[in-house]
């Protein structure tokens, strides 16, 4: 399971920071460049995928006994 979760983790930051830079009109040659609802959409992402990645690689604490 963490390794699935750290995959969709990287996933979406990689795929936010695109959607990001296109909506930035910094990666042209998209339908997105230059359109600010994807710059807003990749931003969600790559907070979304950054907080994915944090949690799948948090240490879990052990009961002591």
């Amino acid at each position: 399971m963490r390794i699935t979760l750290n995959i969709v983790g990287v996933l979406l930051v990689l795929f936010g920071a695109i959607w990001f830079l296109q909506g930035i009109n910094v990666l042209p040659g998209s339908f997105m460049t230059g359109q600010i609802r994807w710059a807003v959409y990749g931003g969600i992402a790559v907070v979304a995928g950054a907080a994915l990645l944090l949690a799948a690689n948090r240490k879990r604490r052990t009961a002591k006994r």
